[in-house]
């Protein structure tokens, strides 16, 4: 396996005019680019929260034939021919889901949890119903907002009160928003998701006044299904999405879940997958993802508690080096998430230390935290454990992964001496834990 410590570089279009290529030149410009990004991760910390790798057995799944069929439709009820296979994966992988989640419906069509909440609110609602819901400002996805999927179904959008310091939504000032607005939705769940939300009390209010609870769980799936988090489908909501790549550990896909057991609510839910969002819903992907359902059910209770301990430990190793992590109050995290502050607010301090970060090997993400108002200019960072805790990192690596974080942004030596002792970490775990056939394909293969 290659070691070379890799320089960090720019994109390899950069300083180039892209049309003055040859179709082969491009073709090796994709895929030396391909290259460069396997080893950054494989060489590199990847510790951002909304991704993960995926195990040998999934990646068999999603390289097969499927990558280019159809199956329009349900098991038993399709539009095409030549099916029957398929139609296996997927009952298979609907039981499955059902039995991960203790659904009483299960879709697995969705193509990415932005899908899935888009499929979830044309089931739910009609275009001009209200709909309450947590801020981007406060760690709501995209989706829940006016730019995005809301919008997109034209719904009015009103946010819920937050709560700084407990970094969830107010509990009594959102039940009486909820009460005053009537919402069609009460739609709960987020991107900066530290801490499980008051969803009893908020689906109390919602269905006093009519309201279906939606649950967004695509950060947090692995750790609900993991029993770790809460457990939404029996605190109140009455449909969960989520994504199939970050804490839960498949290819990239969606879930839409229930805990109705009214067989005509389940036929909107399918009908809003599809046809409503979804044609083709990628077939390899699919089988990848019933693929990881079954080893999820061997592995996922572990993994999901190992997420969660490393994330705490790590929260607290980075408070001790002297960072600025919030949360402190309770405890920093419930999740594989860990927020911290590196400046004043839109100072874009996030985005400093996401660069030089960057440059040690250390990949994260810039955020906006609790008073910024500016997407690209925030003060915070937002870390995941949930890629490290899979290749096999656990309580002592977190320890050293915090002391790296602090060599880059505290004692600011080169990130260049700071990236070798990285790639010398990472040496260490390059193999996917939490499944079958762990050794027989590297994490990071073609390095």
């Amino acid at each position: 396996m290659n070691r070379t410590v890799h320089r960090i570089h720019e994109p390899l279009c950069c300083g180039r005019d892209m049309s003055n290529r040859s179709p082969k030149e491009t073709i090796d410009a994709v895929l030396a680019a391909s290259n460069q990004s396997t080893n950054l991760y494989g060489n590199g910390l990847g510790m951002i929260a909304s991704e993960n790798i995926i195990s040998p057995n999934v990646k068999r799944a999603i390289n097969s034939d499927l990558h280019g069929r159809y199956a329009e439709g349900l098991p038993g009820k399709r539009y095409y021919q030549g099916c029957d296979d398929f139609d296996t994966i997927e009952s298979i992988g609907i039981d499955l889901a059902k039995k991960v989640f203790q659904a009483n419906f299960a879709n697995i069509q969705s193509i990415s949890g932005t899908v899935s909440n888009i499929g979830a609110l044309k089931a739910l609602a009609k275009p001009g119903d209200s709909i309450t819901a947590v801020s981007t400002a406060d760690g709501g996805h995209i989706s829940h907002a006016r730019m995005g999927a809301v919008g997109l179904r034209d719904l009015n959008v009103s946010t819920y009160p937050w709560n700084e310091e407990r970094m969830e939504p107010d509990i009594d000032a959102s039940c009486a928003l909820i009460r005053e607005i009537q919402p069609k939705i009460t739609l709960v769940g987020q991107s900066v998701f530290l801490f499980p939300t008051p969803l009893k009390e908020l689906a109390d209010a919602a269905h006093e006044v009519g309201s279906t609870v939606m649950y967004d769980g695509a950060h947090v799936l692995g750790l609900i299904a993991g029993g770790v988090f809460q457990d939404p489908l029996r605190e109140g909501a009455d449909v969960m999405t989520g994504s199939s790549h970050k804490t839960f550990p498949g290819p990239q896909g969606g879930f839409l879940l229930s805990s109705s057991n009214d067989e005509t609510f389940h036929r909107r839910l399918n009908n809003a997958m599809f046809p409503g969002v979804c044609s083709s819903y990628h077939l390899h992907h699919v089988a990848g993802k019933v693929v990881a359902l079954a080893e999820f059910e061997a592995f996922g209770q572990a993994y999901a508690q190992d997420i969660v301990k490393n994330a705490k430990v790590f929260a607290e190793a980075l408070a001790s080096e002297g960072f600025d992590v919030l949360a402190e109050s309770r405890g920093y995290t419930a999740s594989h998430q860990v927020l911290t502050r590196h400046g004043e607010i839109d100072s874009g301090a996030g985005a400093r230390a996401a660069k030089k970060l960057e440059d040690a090997g250390i990949i994260t993400n810039m955020n906006m935290l609790p008073g910024d108002t500016k997407a690209m200019t925030p003060s915070g960072l937002r870390l995941g454990v949930q890629e490290l805790t899979r290749v096999g990192m656990g309580i002592n690596e977190m320890n050293e992964v915090a002391a790296l974080y602090a060599r880059v942004l505290i004692k600011e030596e080169d990130p260049a001496s700071v990236r070798r002792d990285v790639h010398q970490l990472k040496s260490n775990f390059q193999h996917v834990h939490y499944c079958f056939d762990s050794e027989t394909i590297p994490a990071y293969e073609g390095m």
